[in-house]
């Protein structure tokens, strides 16, 4: 591994939180490591609520793990989401949606998806074990990265969108299937047979926001990544605290 490829951990470490790194922001070079900084993202955020649970209910704990992950983030995907439910919730031309999606305010659609996403992902981690919500923080996180980075790779950006269309060569096309492979490898070796229901998950999170952004505004943009990303976390939480103890690595 050459000083180019370490460089881009930097570079996603930078993109995807508020830490200042000895990376730039090169987006091209960030792709591939993204599942492996939403993972230490998910790890983080279980931490603080395995440590949290220690003496507080389940309920503030997860209220903080979350909090951590807003923090830790700075709200990028969470902004994106709200911005694709104003755009998408609006019956504009393509035009005006993305003019909505460049707008700092946020609507009743956005503001609605946000409390959504908040309180069920706070439920979600309040019904799981302390050790349970470590791991499962850590795989929802990578794996919605993973999602983002495939669907960006995978379908054209949007017209006047700032990301480039240079994000589809051969070079990055290999980066994001390592880093798609990385999170598949961390979501099999800690939720058995389950990784294939979370990897389901992902799949429609971005068959659905993939194909509503082709039909609103062509293509994707950093918004749709984000909201993408939400709907695939979302989804991963509230599947393992369905399943609970069903998870084969946890049954003991």
């Amino acid at each position: 591994m050459g000083p180019h490829e370490v460089n881009g951990f930097f570079d996603a470490l930078s993109l995807l939180t508020r830490l200042r790194t000895r990376g730039g922001r090169d987006t091209a070079r960030a792709i591939p490591w993204m599942p492996v900084v939403g993972a230490l993202i998910g790890l983080a955020c279980g931490l603080v609520y395995w440590a949290a649970r220690a003496a507080l209910t389940p309920l503030i704990s997860a209220s903080l793990a979350i909090t951590a992950s807003i923090l830790l983030t700075g709200a990028l995907h969470e902004d994106g989401l709200a911005d694709v439910a104003d755009a998408f919730g609006a019956r504009v031309e393509p035009a005006r949606a993305l003019e909505i999606m460049h707008d700092p305010y946020h609507g009743t659609y956005g503001i609605l998806a946000l409390i959504l996403s908040v309180v069920t992902r706070v439920v979600a981690v309040a019904a799981m074990r302390p050790s349970t919500a470590v791991v499962s923080l850590a795989v929802a996180h990578a794996l919605a990265r993973a999602g983002a980075v495939g669907l960006m790779t995978g379908m054209p950006p949007a017209h006047g969108s700032t990301l480039a269309a240079s994000y589809k060569s051969p070079e990055i096309r290999r980066g994001v299937f390592a880093g798609i492979v990385f999170a598949l490898a961390l979501a099999v070796a800690t939720l058995g047979l389950w990784a294939f229901a979370a990897a389901a998950i992902v799949l429609g999170a971005v068959a659905v926001t993939g194909l509503l952004a082709r039909q609103k505004i062509g293509g994707f943009t950093g918004d749709v990544l984000g909201a993408t990303e939400q709907l695939a976390e979302i989804g991963i939480l509230l599947l393992v605290a369905s399943a609970g103890a069903a998870v084969p690595w946890w049954r003991a």
